[in-house]
């Protein structure tokens, strides 16, 4: 019989990568992510943006730039995550005059949760594009027609709220305006997506120690790393569809035109070239901010969000951070708070909640102030967004982020 070779043991790098972080009183937990990231043989440079939290091998806001390879976790699991913006064409009066229209919109037009899907299938061109390349998109392309304008769990969300430009920015000219948001990604075919193509990464590195088997890679040249790449592109085009349909459809409801459209995805890698080399930059939870690139930052239901232009900033890999950031576990959070709690902050800052769970409470997150004073160099606010009329999956639902 043949002896089955011993699997070589893996050898610590002596200098670990380099990496800049941004904002204080991170857990550390989160650093200590960023910090074996930084020890795999793959790692060049990386960056933590200032509302880094605890994730699945690298770390919520972390940023990882590596050479010729796709590490599956360090995109994340809901692949191609995402917020949207359209600039409604109705008065700001409207959040207090006509609520219920605005409510019955969003209620008709969103579904929210695990399992959520419409009776009446919608249509995207996305699920006429080839997902035949690889057992798993063509296994999933059914489940992903039936979820397709759909929402998921956990700290995704469909909210009116008022943009408020202080100058004449992107077309619009100065004032308060009608804004609708979204925040969600390529829902459970993502999920399934990122867990078999990682699993498929752990197997080919078994030699990897417990603290860095969830950031196991597939190497570009390889078949398995160009299906990966190929699936997570898919699915970056999948979660714009669900978005793109969201976002028309209440449109369409309430009869009116959208005056502009901004959207800017975070759970991704890119190709980019960063000091003459080229890297697959991981952004997991994080907000792309080349220079001039026009982006949204939001905060919580109950706080505000901005629309920001990148620096372009070469230290954080043109990235910022992609909202305000947990500052408690959801466990912590359904444990600290009541609704009793919730109904007190949000009649305080004129927000009116449709359904959410507790663990998605303004005071579960970090200060979305504090947060944007920590990346000056990295974006530049441009408009602020402050949301009045807010939905997220209803409480109980396990989250998809």
């Amino acid at each position: 019989m043949k002896k089955r070779s011993a699997v070589k043991e893996f050898e610590h790098r002596a200098q670990p990568a380099p990496y800049r972080r941004w904002g204080s009183g991170m857990e550390p937990e989160s650093i200590q992510q960023m910090e074996n990231a930084c020890q795999l043989p793959i790692s060049v440079v990386g960056a933590l943006m200032p509302d880094a939290h605890v994730g699945y091998g690298l770390p919520i806001g972390g940023v990882l730039g590596t050479k010729n390879a796709v590490i599956p976790y360090a995109v994340g699991v809901d692949i191609a995550c995402r917020v949207k913006m359209s600039v409604l064409d109705l008065p700001i009066s409207a959040l207090t005059e006509q609520t219920d229209r605005l409510k019955r919109a969003l209620q008709k037009e969103t579904s929210f949760g695990i399992g959520a899907t419409f009776k009446n299938r919608r249509l995207h061109p996305v699920m006429d594009e080839d997902w035949s390349f690889s057992a798993i998109t063509n296994e999933l392309k059914d489940k992903a027609w039936s979820q397709l304008g759909t929402s998921g769990s956990g700290n995704h969300f469909v909210e009116y709220g008022t943009l408020t430009l202080d100058q004449a920015q992107l077309g619009l000219e100065p004032g308060i305006y009608l804004a609708l948001l979204s925040h969600s990604g390529s829902r459970g075919t993502g999920n399934c997506v990122a867990t078999y193509y990682s699993k498929l990464a752990l197997d080919m590195h078994p030699q990897l120690p417990k603290e860095l088997r969830h950031l196991a890679w597939l190497d570009l040249d390889t078949h398995p790393g160009q299906e990966y790449w190929h699936a997570m592109e898919l699915m970056g085009r999948y979660a714009a569809a669900n978005h793109q349909l969201i976002h028309r459809h209440i449109a369409a409801h309430l009869g009116v035109d959208v005056l502009l459209d901004i959207e800017n995805h975070h759970n991704y890698a890119w190709k980019e070239t960063h000091n003459h080399t080229e890297l697959i930059v991981h952004r997991k939870g994080a907000t792309p901010a080349g220079l001039g690139v026009v982006g949204i930052i939001p905060g919580s239901m109950a706080t505000p969000g901005y629309v920001v232009r990148g620096r372009g900033n070469p230290e954080s890999l043109n990235s910022a951070a992609h909202g305000a950031g947990r500052r408690m576990s959801r466990k912590a959070a359904k444990q600290a708070f009541t609704w009793h709690d919730a109904r007190t902050v949000l009649a305080e800052r004129g927000v009116e909640l449709i359904s959410a769970g507790l663990d998605e409470l303004p005071m579960a997150y970090k200060d979305i102030e504090t947060v944007m004073a920590a990346q000056t160099d990295l974006v530049q606010p441009i408009a602020r967004f402050d949301p009045k009329l807010v939905k997220m999956a209803p409480p109980g639902e396990r989250p998809e982020d």
